[in-house]
């Protein structure tokens, strides 16, 4: 189930960063990822089940991956772009601290 979840998640989450030329590939990567976290940060986590306390644990393995310093990154990021407007408006987009919400570990 994880490996289809995953390969559903890279396959058709949609990522209209990689084609922008204008576009550092580290930038397009970081915007990749952090839409798999988001992705997982509005996944619900509820339940006592064995079927659920296997989803929860899923869920923030996925957390731990996708999420884990976001916020230092697209700190650096923006710092190393501040100039590129593109850039910046991709950027802006995102929630600058997410780390310390209860939604990641």
């Amino acid at each position: 189930m994880r490996s289809s979840l995953f390969l559903y998640l890279v396959t058709f989450i949609p990522n209209s960063f990689a084609n922008d030329s204008q576009i550092p590939s580290e930038v397009s990567d970081y915007l990749h990822e952090r839409s798999l976290c988001e992705h997982f940060r509005g996944e619900p986590h509820e339940g006592n089940s064995p079927e659920q306390i296997e989803r929860r644990k899923f869920i923030f393995e996925s957390l731990e991956i996708y999420c884990a310093g976001t916020d230092r990154r697209l700190a650096a990021l923006k710092r190393r772009y501040k100039d590129n407007a593109i850039v910046n408006e991709k950027l802006n987009a995102f929630e600058e601290q997410i780390e310390s919400h209860d939604k990641c570990p």
